[in-house]
């Protein structure tokens, strides 16, 4: 008797064990059956681990910008098209982590939890995604980048629908350079990065727009204050370098932002302290991550913690350590112009059934409506009465550039800004790596992209 019950007692357990593990297969099937089914050793849709089977991905337009044809993924039949929309669209390899094709495979190869890729497999496609992006306007941008590294990233400011997103260097995906992975000149540094998601920056003079509203919050008399700028303000050590040597004389807190008096804002920095510009900054988001249409931004990054009181100064300006996400920015400079509000972006449109978020608002930058209307000004400001409206006819447009000073050679190129327009709610961000003067060589681009969306806008 004892014997038969210990004998029952063991198949419970192993009976219990049995479902037990069941349980477990079943969950993680449910769970993990879309990875699983678009993991690349599945040589159903994909060959030498290159996805071939899978949806057509469009613009906002219909374009096609690569789909599947004869078992092979075939992308647009414009070169500039293929070049300017890869980031965002992905390689077959999935090489860019950050590409529709990697991040959206499960959707594209058409996987579902009843018949997993069979249908797919069966036609030879899966399921076609839309996205935001305007082809034509990413053309407009990676010409106007003139080879330059960097990024143009230009989204809808109410909406977070992101228009263009081009990143370079690039390659052209149906006909990928043999050299690639071997190159030692540095011409494909970074090519599979998407460096308007995964890239961080020195921002230079662009960080004194954070520098400002730390001003605006905390210093009520702001806007009536008046500095003399000698050429250099000196901070403890030593100087930080006026951009204009000679110095800008007598001016106020507006026209310190205009002429971007490297000076004043070195002074401000240090009257702030390093508290109350951690504290703006972290209010702005720096230090967090936002997921734009499934990719992670990389976090901004400002520490003055054991910073010299020249340090800080440098830190006040867009120098010292920081370093800045050109995605995060875009957010800032739309929070401005959205009354205090940062849309996250996104970028794909239809996916399945999949939701992206939109109009979703990013809660970890807070601005206050009060003070995204004063930088408004502030910034419109800079452009009519410093950059010149002729420098973006017919925008009315708000922005800052920024040089930022780099040790391995020329100035990062950035300008980030807003049409102020009501019926044309676009914000965009250019950073050029090494490509000079934001001024001299990141206006012209930022103006280009967005002549042509104003001219497509009205177009249609």
């Amino acid at each position: 008797m004892r014997n038969t019950t210990k004998r029952a007692y063991v198949i419970l357990v192993l009976v219990g064990a049995f479902f037990i593990g069941l349980g477990f297969m079943m969950y993680s099937f449910i769970s993990h059956g879309d990875e699983w089914a678009a993991n690349r050793i599945n040589g159903h849709v994909f060959t030498a681990r290159q996805l071939t089977t899978a949806g057509t991905i469009y613009d906002r337009s219909g374009k096609a910008l690569v789909s599947t044809k004869d078992g092979r993924r075939v992308y647009n039949e414009n070169y500039y098209v293929r070049l300017s929309t890869l980031h965002v669209v992905g390689d077959s390899q999935g090489y860019i982590s950050t590409g529709v094709q990697t991040l959206y495979r499960s959707n594209l190869i058409g996987y579902n939890f009843v018949n997993g890729v069979y249908d797919a497999v069966k036609s030879d496609e899966g399921v076609n995604i839309k996205l935001t992006i305007d082809a034509d306007i990413s053309e407009t941008a990676y010409k106007a980048m003139n080879s330059n590294k960097g990024t143009v990233c230009v989204y809808n400011y109410k909406t977070g629908e992101v228009i263009c997103m081009v990143s370079a260097p690039t390659f052209d995906p149906n006909n990928k350079p043999g050299d690639i992975d071997t190159n030692t000149t540095g011409k494909y540094d970074g090519i599979y990065l998407n460096r308007a998601i995964s890239g961080v920056f020195t921002p230079g003079s662009t960080f004194k727009v954070i520098t400002s509203i730390c001003a605006l919050e905390n210093i009520p008399d702001i806007a009536s204050r008046t500095f003399t700028c000698t050429g250099k303000y000196h901070a403890g050590s030593g100087d930080v370098i006026c951009n204009n040597k000679s110095g800008h004389g007598k001016l106020t807190f507006e026209k310190a932002l205009n002429v971007s008096c490297n000076s004043v804002f070195a002074e401000l920095a240090n009257e702030l302290g390093k508290d109350k510009l951690t504290k703006t900054a972290k209010e702005l988001g720096f230090g967090t991550t936002v997921t734009v249409s499934k990719a992670n931004t990389k976090a901004s990054y400002f520490d003055v913690s054991s910073s010299t009181k020249l340090d800080l100064g440098w830190a006040g300006i867009g120098q010292y350590t920081t370093l800045c996400n050109p995605c995060h920015m875009l957010m800032i400079v739309g929070a401005i112009a959205n009354g205090g509000k940062a849309v996250i972006p996104y970028y794909v449109e239809e996916a399945s059934e999949i939701s992206d978020g939109k109009g979703k608002v990013n809660k970890n930058i807070n601005l206050t409506s009060q003070n995204a209307e004063k930088m408004k000004k502030l910034l419109r400001s800079n452009v009519k009465n410093y950059y010149g409206d002729s420098k973006f006819p017919n925008l009315e447009m708000c922005g800052k550039t920024g040089s930022a000073e780099v040790s391995n050679g020329r100035s990062h190129a950035w300008f980030y800004g807003f049409s102020k327009k009501e019926d044309f709610p676009y914000a965009i961000v250019v950073c050029l790596e090494n490509g000079g003067t934001g001024y001299t060589n990141a206006i012209p681009v930022a103006n280009r992209v967005m002549q042509a969306l104003l001219a497509k806008e009205g177009s249609d």
